[in-house]
């Protein structure tokens, strides 16, 4: 913060780490905004375990540029997670089209700005404000994310996965809006895994069924942990899991060994790991955390070919978990149809876009335009493969 600052006045400023902002602070900032007290991807702890755990920082391509918003006391206003991005992996919104166009066309796509999670396709408020903020905290915020982009001669500035309340807040001061979809189940109540399988057409219930029954005559043993249940060989065995499953699909795992281990160290009691164990052997598990009504999945890690036991672990003990503790959602991470069949229905996800070059703004907002309305229509196909019975 600049010394003599008049008071009364406010300062926007950036920090290079999460841990030179007070966790106090943040959470004051993130409690002023509907779900961002719940939330666990935005809470302190977890932004900083990515730092502290080098999954981000170093020669990753994610170097934190946190934009804080002051008063003249020196007084923490407003906060967004914020990197410099040197690529786009680890984002789930994918602009990679955009940068081949812009760098065919003779321009630098890289570096760029990013507020996000990172590695995080998780819905959730990006702009933290605390409930007794200036009126027009959140558009110096906005106008100064637009202007660092500007000034710093950067591509643009992006902000993924926002609630839809910042999309129109965003999009009405002139951001690109995207839309994107993901998979996600509500808790209507249900008393028991039965009692929601009791929902579905009879052909699909058998399918949940014969998938479960299969896994249950394989011989594997499933555990769900959390809290004082998590041990440290259960970190070993997921890291290690994790691991192989990000080399034979991605080639390159975003969290390090360090990263597990410092969330079962201090948030192990919004952990829910998932662990599935052949003889003496760990050879599958399931990260989720657990929000204040929501179970989120986020990484899965296998090693061999287990029939069904993707499905068991990442989504049939989400809903048991979910449904036993009486929770709202079950949100499953990004991508995959398949989730449809197993009750998870699509929902639609929100970014926001601010692109410097003029012709590259422009061919991004047709672009959007095109997909947006694309969206729309296969959200409604897509529904129309829900299992649940019809009405009528």
């Amino acid at each position: 913060m600049e010394t003599g600052t008049p008071p009364g006045t406010i300062t926007l400023k950036l920090v290079d780490s999460i841990r030179d902002i007070p966790a106090a602070d943040w959470a004051s900032c993130a409690a002023g905004v509907p779900g961002g007290a719940d939330n666990p991807f935005i809470n302190h702890d977890f932004l900083r375990i990515l730092e502290q755990s080098g999954s981000v920082g170093g020669d990753t391509g994610w170097q934190p540029r946190h934009l804080t918003l002051c008063d003249g006391e020196g007084r923490l206003l407003a906060a967004m997670p914020l990197y410099v991005k040197s690529h786009s992996y680890g984002e789930y919104v994918f602009d990679q089209g955009w940068a081949r166009a812009f760098e065919n066309a003779g321009g630098e796509y890289y570096p760029k700005l990013l507020s996000a999670v990172p590695f995080t396709p998780v819905t959730g408020p990006r702009l933290l404000l605390r409930a007794d903020a200036p009126p027009g905290a959140a558009a110096v915020m906005m106008t100064g994310l637009r202007r660092l982009a500007e000034d710093n001669e950067l591509s643009g500035v992006h902000v993924n996965f926002v609630t839809a309340a910042e999309y129109r807040d965003f999009t009405e001061r002139g951001w690109l809006g995207r839309i994107g979809t993901q998979y996600h189940w509500t808790n209507q109540g249900y008393r028991s895994f039965d009692d929601f399988l009791a929902q579905f057409s009879s052909r699909k219930r058998k399918a949940v069924r014969k998938e479960r029954q299969a896994v249950a005559d394989s011989g594997l043993a499933l555990v769900t942990l959390t809290g004082d249940e998590l041990r440290e060989e259960h970190w070993d065995a997921f890291d290690r899991l994790y691991r192989a499953t990000s080399d034979r699909k991605w080639g390159w795992p975003y969290l390090t060994r360090e990263f597990f281990f410092r969330l079962g160290e201090t948030m192990a009691d919004q952990v829910v790991l998932v662990m599935a164990r052949e003889g003496a052997r760990w050879v599958g598990g399931a990260l989720n955390l657990l929000g204040g009504d929501t179970l989120y999945g986020r990484n899965w890690g296998g090693a061999g070919e287990y029939p069904f036991l993707h499905f068991e672990a990442c989504y049939y003990r989400a809903l048991d978990f979910a449904i036993e503790r009486g929770l709202a959602r079950v949100e499953a991470g990004a991508q995959g149809e398949h989730k449809i069949q197993r009750g998870y229905l699509p929902v639609e996800t929100y970014s926001v876009h601010h692109l410097t070059h003029p012709g590259l703004r422009d061919a991004v907002a047709g672009f959007l335009d095109n997909e947006r309305a694309a969206m729309a229509q296969e959200i409604t196909a897509l529904m129309a493969e829900s299992p649940f019975k019809r009405e009528g």
